[in-house]
């Protein structure tokens, strides 16, 4: 079943069932009734990623106190979907914007990876996480994607399990099409890797090329900045590996 757009949708970290009451909290009080001036009886959709999605109804015991009461199911959860998405962090804006699209385009688990020419660095795993949330609010997902502290790629490819396959975006590649090479696989478990502003170091491009679970593929004849990068790759990945089949 499709989301439904017309009703607001809030995370809440709480147990969901029917019957079941949720005190809000204090700033989705203020946005609820402060900013969307909703009243009494009016019904938002609720999900916290493992209960699926529920009707629920403003309970306003106090003129500062905010209660949601689990009406019924409206979707059933689904599973976190199998592509995870490794980045290497961008400066604040750009950070946040590219967290967002990942959980739009159907990442799973965000895995920051620090490179030898990363630019941005992770200040807030609860920054991320709230951008998670806030995408998964807008777009529908009941799934809500982990995100994993930072890691270096070299330690990360060392213990990285050789069933899932890594397809990273080779901006050294001389070629302009990427889907030969990615009809070519035929793992279903993958994870995506975007590189830093400045690009994969020679020394990590070799790295790459020489792990027999990593794929390199080209993201067309133009220079694409890494949050664009992004986008491009989670597009084409799941238009000919994934769920948009």
């Amino acid at each position: 079943m499709r989301a439904n757009f017309r009703m607001q949708r809030l995370y809440i970290d709480a147990p969901l069932a029917e019957g079941l009451t949720h005190e809000t909290a204090s700033e989705q009080f203020n946005y609820l009734i402060n900013v969307l001036r909703m009243q009494e009886s009016d019904e938002v959709l609720v999900f916290n990623g493992r209960d699926g999605e529920w009707k629920a109804a403003l309970r306003l015991p106090s003129r500062k106190k905010l209660m949601l009461e689990m009406l019924e199911q409206t979707r059933a959860q689904s599973p976190l979907p199998d592509l995870h998405y490794l980045f290497a962090p961008l400066k604040v804006g750009r950070l946040d914007y590219l967290v967002q699209k990942a959980v739009e385009m159907g990442a799973g688990l965000l895995q920051p990876v620090m490179t030898q020419h990363v630019q941005g660095k992770i200040t807030s795993l609860e920054r991320l996480q709230a951008n998670v949330i806030e995408a998964a609010e807008q777009c529908g997902v009941l799934a809500v994607p982990e995100v994993r502290a930072p890691v270096k790629l070299k330690d990360l490819l060392e213990r990285w399990p050789a069933e899932r396959r890594i397809i990273f975006c080779d901006e050294g590649d001389e070629s302009h099409n990427p889907l030969p090479i990615l009809t070519s696989i035929s793992e279903r478990s993958l994870a995506l890797l975007i590189g830093p502003e400045g690009g994969f170091s020679e020394e990590e491009r070799h790295l790459l090329h020489s792990l027999p679970f990593v794929t390199a593929i080209p993201l067309g004849p133009r220079i694409l900045r890494a949050d664009t990068a992004a986008v491009a790759a989670l597009a084409v990945v799941q238009a000919s590996l994934g769920d948009w089949r």
